[in-house]
């Protein structure tokens, strides 16, 4: 048997004519008053309350108001904003408008985001007050008073057109570190369909948490779109929530399901939660959770967390879920609806069990139309049908899904390739580590071995102790030999565990065995 997941009934195609806006708030007519969104403030008194007609009148009237700016259809919009509802009602009321809005995290540097608005060339810049702007900025720049302001305007009518045509441009890393502009089109919103049922179990009573900020994608879609595509209530925190106040704001607004990364969790578990009798589930994504904290939350919660696994260029596609809950540490299965399979060095199906590029077909609507202005860096991405992860993963006979790394995170031991997940996992059982993080490392021109970068809990350890320790739960060969305590690992803006920075930092400050 052969390494493939074809969907035993396919996703319908997205309707024409279509505007992602539009789907997103499909039920804002039906619903009104009823509560489209909430930001937490640690008082309640402070709560802000966004009801679906106030947020469809906002996003329309937003849309209103950058077209009076000049721009047309397909024009782009680059999003410097920070962690506000500014951010959510800046990029629907372009889509809404036809325009293609640009989300970028506030985080960047000034020479980083010119870099990056080189590569787009946006028309017109939405931004906050002290976010770095591009230099020089070569379009019009509007500032969060104006897009206020726009919320007042009157609405205008949905942009309408093909469904394949562009709606929003996301930044990636990607493997070379250089980063590239996914440009994704109005169906992408559409796929995200398969993850209501195959990642949350979603229902319009639901009240969603997301832990992340307003300007991180995957609060966007898990924490805002997806729950409004069902009519659900969108809840999240103000920004600056610490991790006691998230656990106090799960009890008190009676959340239904909570999204965050693993290190939300992680934090939340170093005190006692409250009792959560109306959560059903969790939801975690961005990179592996580890068992240890996935244990802990199972035992004082009595709820499950599903995790999902997917990218920049497609979303999630592999996930647990209520209906079908991942067992034996599993990534998860895929979607319905999705076409997936395990490639080998020969860009055919891998028979089960056996490692290999993790790859979607391309017929996905959920999977993007290119990375802008890089047609050979597109094409490269692709193998015949299939679009490559990049990730090596394997499939068992029940469609689930291990995840070995990415290919290029592979570390070889003597002629072993090994997976860095399992090694970090085991790492960081270890009481003095809080996070791990691994990677081959060359100590000779014809040698290399595993490294270990981790942050302590306390003060840095013993060599000696963390070598004994991971032998006792590792064959030899995958153990790392080096070890290297750190005050933080390096990660993407989209927040993933970097290594390859992790590498350059070992080739730039070097690593000695003990």
């Amino acid at each position: 048997m052969i390494s493939e997941l074809t969907p035993s009934k396919p996703l319908a195609q997205a309707p024409s004519p279509f505007n992602m806006a539009q789907y997103v708030l499909q039920h804002a007519k039906r619903l009104g008053d009823k509560t489209a969104l909430e930001i937490l403030a640690p008082n309640e008194a402070d709560d802000a309350v966004w009801t679906y007609a106030q947020l469809n009148r906002a996003v329309r009237g937003v849309a209103t108001g950058l077209l009076q700016q000049g721009l047309q259809p397909g024009d782009r919009v680059l999003l410097r904003l920070g962690n506000t509802v500014d951010f959510p009602l800046g990029f629907l009321g372009a889509i809404a408008a036809g325009l293609v809005p640009i989300p970028s995290s506030s985080q960047l540097t000034k020479t980083e985001i010119t870099r990056m608005a080189e590569l787009v060339a946006p028309s017109l810049i939405i931004a906050d007050p002290g976010i770095a702007l591009p230099e020089p900025t070569t379009c019009p720049v509007i500032d969060t008073e104006a897009l206020h302001g726009f919320t007042d305007l009157p609405p205008t009518p949905f942009h309408q057109g093909s469904p394949e045509r562009p709606a929003y441009i996301i930044f990636t890393s990607g493997t070379s570190g250089q980063a590239r502009a996914v440009l994704h089109a109005h169906r992408a919103i559409w796929a995200r369909q398969m993850m209501w049922d195959g990642w949350y179990g979603i229902t319009a009573t639901d009240r969603v948490m997301h832990a992340g900020a307003f300007n991180w994608t995957y609060t966007l879609g898990t924490g805002l779109m997806d729950p409004w595509s069902v009519g659900a209530t969108a809840l999240i925190p103000a920004a600056g929530s610490t991790p006691d106040q998230l656990s106090n704001l799960l009890n008190r607004k009676g959340v239904t399901i909570f999204a965050a990364a693993p290190g939300v969790y992680r934090q939340m578990l170093k005190n006692d939660l409250p009792p959560l009798p109306q959560l059903r589930h969790g939801l975690s994504a961005g990179e592996k959770l580890p068992d240890v904290t996935r244990s802990r939350w199972e035992s004082q919660t009595n709820t499950p967390i599903h995790e999902a696994f997917g990218m920049s260029e497609c979303s999630t596609f592999i996930s647990g879920s209520p209906a079908r809950p991942v067992l034996d540490g599993a990534l998860g299965f895929g979607q319905a609806g999705r076409h997936l399979a395990i490639l080998d060095n020969e860009g055919c199906p891998a028979p089960l069990g056996t490692a290999g590029t993790l790859a979607i077909h391309r017929s996905d609507p959920g999977l993007m139309l290119e990375y802008l202005n890089a047609p050979d860096a597109t094409d490269a991405k692709f193998h015949g049908d299939w679009f490559l992860t990049g990730d090596s993963a394997s499939m068992t006979e029940t469609g689930a899904f291990t995840y070995e790394g990415r290919s290029d995170d592979i570390m070889n031991a003597g002629g072993y390739r090994v997976s860095p997940i399992e090694v970090e996992a085991v790492m960081a059982q270890h009481p003095g580590i809080g996070e791990a993080a691994c990677v081959e490392v060359s100590v000779k021109a014809d040698a290399s071995v595993i490294g270990c970068f981790y942050i302590p809990t306390k003060d840095p350890l013993p060599d000696d102790e963390l070598s004994q320790h991971a032998h006792a739960l590792l064959a030899h060969y995958k153990c790392p030999r080096l070890f290297r305590a750190v005050d933080a690992l390096p990660r993407s803006t989209n927040n993933k565990l970097s290594r390859a920075a992790l590498r350059l930092m070992v080739d730039l400050n070097g690593m000695e065995s003990t």
